[in-house]
């Protein structure tokens, strides 16, 4: 069979004001372009899962608008999306089906509401995709696709991963590659929309998958950017130990998310410079104590750090790496203070890079399921909203209007050439003061 594997890619945005003010921005632009160039690691995985005789191909859309020719000559089609995409992923899927071609969607939305997608595709892969994948492929051949291949509670283990196809993308095309350490995160948010809604546990790769990971990006792009594509890369402290041990010698630098404990620990933070790591991205969510509270559905693990929040940032920042501190805004505890709150936090902390987003309630987490019993969704299943940057709920503290109003400014504020310079040059002042006093020629 050939199979053509499409990835909804790309950054979407409704508010027009807001895009229109983030395109004169530098940082918001820099940042916005690194997110929309990251291939799909899942497409790329199935691929790397399917067995040599068939064909497969990658192909990313960033809109569908205007798209006059679909690629053709498939046999079978699998789409990937997010939420914000997922419109045009059902518009996608429906004109293919139309050709009679079998479409196959699967991702944290199609899981969550497997039934809207079964209305415009042939199969949905609910779960994990790599522990049903041959099963879909078998019944394709033999023109008995099931309706849903269910991958829920099959306990997939990591350990089975194959490998992802690298070789199929444009190197050109992209500032850096991902690979997944680990799925699930233990903190659990309750707006998070990442692999928790594919697996209910917590889960790590082999090292010597990883490494083997790494070695075949080396082969086809000799000095990679890797991102390491976990929702918490450093749960397990003691994994990383061992995993940055076997990277031995190799040249290249890396990005991770992961939480603020790392900023406790001076050795593995001197391990992880060493080994190329050039930022780590914290989900610090809110510069209040009160934006905190309730926000893990197990325990207050992150208003519990919130004490130690800047002088984690700054001990992680003297090592040389550099952090992207994130920020949930509209947070039930955040009033019309939050904006200025939130300046003030970034500029306090020396933080190097700074991520804002708007809550948003994505379909199948606590905090949709909560907002629409309190009835505080505004379009309930307008998923097109579902950007992180448009307001689709009633704030507890201000309203709608003014959480989107405060938020511009904010964008304008943080990303504006003035401020994004200073906070650049501050790191590097402080690197420079920190390694003096550690002894250290520049």
């Amino acid at each position: 069979m050939r199979i053509g594997l499409i990835a909804m890619s790309g950054i979407r945005v409704c508010d027009q004001e807001l895009l229109r003010l983030g395109l004169t921005l530098p940082g918001f632009v820099e940042r916005s372009k690194t997110i929309a160039s990251l291939p799909s690691l899942g497409l790329l995985t199935l691929a790397g899962q399917t067995p040599p005789e068939h064909e497969v191909q990658y192909i990313e859309i960033p809109a569908l608008a205007g798209l006059q020719h679909l690629p053709d000559g498939f046999d079978l089609v699998a789409v990937s999306s997010y939420s914000a995409q997922i419109g045009e992923a059902y518009e996608l899927a429906s004109r293919y089906r139309a050709q009679g071609v079998p479409v196959a969607m699967g991702g944290p939305h199609v899981t969550a509401l497997p039934n809207e997608a079964l209305e415009f595709c042939t199969s949905v892969i609910v779960g994990e995709g790599e522990a049903v994948w041959t099963d879909v492929l078998n019944d394709c051949a033999h023109e008995c696709l099931k309706p849903i291949y269910d991958a829920t509670g099959l306990g997939y283990d990591l350990a089975d991963s194959p490998m992802p196809a690298f070789e199929l993308l444009d190197i050109n095309k992209y500032n850096r590659l991902t690979v997944q350490t680990s799925r699930g995160c233990p903190h659990r948010c309750e707006f998070c929309a990442g692999s928790i809604l594919l697996t209910d546990t917590y889960k790590q790769k082999p090292i010597g998958k990883v490494v083997a990971e790494i070695d075949r990006i080396l082969g086809v792009w000799p000095h990679p950017f890797i991102e390491f594509a976990d929702d918490n890369s450093m749960v397990n402290k003691s994994y990383w130990r061992q995993l940055l041990d076997t990277l031995g010698d190799r040249r290249f630098r890396w990005f991770a998310e992961t939480d603020i404990s790392i900023g406790e620990d001076e050795e593995l933070l001197g391990r992880m410079r060493d080994s190329g790591c050039a930022q780590v991205l914290i989900g610090l969510e809110s510069p209040i104590e009160s934006g905190l509270a309730g926000l893990e559905l197990h325990s207050d693990w992150k208003r519990r750090w919130y004490p130690r929040y800047k002088d984690a940032i700054q001990r992680i920042q003297s090592h040389g790496i550099t952090v992207n501190g994130c920020f949930v805004i509209g947070l039930d505890g955040h009033t019309k203070d939050i904006f200025e709150q939130v300046y003030e936090f970034v500029r306090d902390a020396g933080l190097y890079e700074v991520q804002v987003t708007i809550q948003t309630p994505f379909p199948g987490t606590p905090l949709y399921d909560r907002l629409a019993k309190e009835r505080r969704l505004l379009r309930p299943k307008a998923w097109e909203r579902c950007t992180l940057f448009d307001v689709n709920y009633i704030p507890t503290h201000m309203s709608p209007e003014e959480l989107a109003g405060g938020f511009r400014q904010l964008v304008v504020r943080l990303y504006s050439t003035e401020f994004t310079n200073w906070r650049r040059d501050n790191f590097k002042n402080m690197l420079r003061t920190s390694r003096h006093q550690k002894g250290q020629i520049l």
